[in-house]
């Protein structure tokens, strides 16, 4: 089993965020350079998760997965910075907003088209940008972070629902069409206490845990571990997404 990352180089797209600052660190931790991506609102923030790392050599970068001239210009950068190889893409941006699945007036055009752009295209815009550094590497590895939701449909919203279950099957069909230079895996928690979701807070993380069989609710390094073991020991598995969410979908 190999437990070392020495030597690799891992880019975490929405690494200012819950889960993708807890991947960064694990990933560094084992010995991993890690750049992360952070929007412009959350700069300082990932400056400081950047500087907070252990080892030496990582970056804090701008990008807006929504659009992909801003995904081009941070593939430009990272090349800049390593050359042209990448080991580990980590794709953690996204974002939702709670819509009662019942209330479809609510899910309207604008917000279907935002989370999609965000959630869905936007990870595999990155990924279709880095796939050649990735490729170059000779033993690349992407971890895309999907939900419970994109299989049970009880998320956020609908739409949610829907560009998690996309996650999965991108995840498969990429599985294929990569192989054998680079693996596709899938990490999928159920609710994580992170505030990613507005408006979720203490008393839904208690309702959330009392349901769970492990009567808890994941934290974003229970995540993030899963993300380290598709780096580190699970070698052989490519186009299957990992269920980390406490046995909340059984």
């Amino acid at each position: 089993m190999t437990t070392s990352l020495d030597g690799r180089l891992a880019l975490v797209v929405g690494g200012a965020g819950g889960i993708g600052a807890a991947s960064a660190r694990m990933l560094a931790e084992a010995g991993a350079r890690v750049a992360i991506t952070h929007t412009a609102r959350s700069a300082d923030k990932a400056a400081a998760i950047a500087a907070a790392l252990p080892g030496t050599g990582h970056l804090a970068l701008p990008a807006d997965v929504a659009d992909t001239a801003s995904i081009v210009a941070l593939r430009d950068a990272v090349r800049a910075a390593w050359g042209d190889a990448l080991h580990i893409l980590v794709n953690t941006a996204g974002f939702t907003k709670a819509v009662p699945h019942a209330d479809l007036d609510a899910l309207d055009d604008a917000l279907i088209d935002r989370m999609f752009a965000v959630n869905w295209r936007g990870q595999f815009a990155v990924i279709r940008t880095f796939a050649p550094m990735l490729k170059a590497s000779g033993d690349g590895l992407i971890v895309s972070i999907s939900s419970i939701a994109g299989q049970n449909g009880t998320g956020s919203s609908i739409a949610y629902c829907a560009t998690k279950a996309g996650i999965d099957v991108m995840t498969k069909s990429l599985g294929r069409a990569l192989a054998p230079e680079v693996r596709v895996m899938g990490v999928a928690p159920g609710a994580v206490d992170t505030g990613f979701v507005p408006g979720r807070g203490a008393e839904f993380n208690s309702k959330a845990a009392a349901t769970t069989p492990l009567k808890r609710i994941a934290t974003a390094d229970d995540v993030a571990e899963a993300v380290l073991a598709c780096a580190t020991s699970l070698r052989f598995a490519t186009g299957t997404t990992l269920v980390v969410d406490g046995g909340r979908s059984l």
